[in-house]
């Protein structure tokens, strides 16, 4: 029908709302996704770090990493650590694997949890 086509590229009326809700559903799905899982970082905290730094984080291959062994570290170097890993050490890189906001959601973790 041509009262069914737009002036947006000859497209009818229910293909644009059908792309324009598609579009909106991607970029929702995109802005769930950017939400930082707490419990899913911890987890990867306390099980992968902890596979080197001791399950209780009290060090083991690696050092300690309770917030008392790290309070003279600033967030952004533990980031680029969690990051970049330390080269010539065990410490991996973590880039590959892991976003720049979910680093820093640790290194914030790491120096402010509590002592267990």
């Amino acid at each position: 029908m041509v009262s069914d086509v737009q002036s947006n590229g000859g497209l009818p009326a229910w293909a644009s709302r059908a792309l324009l809700t598609t579009a909106v559903l991607i970029a929702t799905s995109a802005l769930a996704a950017d939400v930082l899982d707490g419990n899913a970082l911890k987890r990867l905290v306390h099980q992968d770090c902890g596979s080197c730094h001791g399950l209780s984080l009290k060090g083991g291959l690696g050092p300690d990493l309770r917030s008392k062994s790290l309070e003279h570290y600033d967030a952004n170097v533990l980031t680029d650590v969690i990051l970049d890993g330390i080269p010539g050490t065990a410490m991996p890189p973590w880039r590959p694997l892991i976003s720049e906001e979910e680093a820093e959601w640790i290194a914030h973790y790491l120096l402010e949890q509590e002592e267990q």
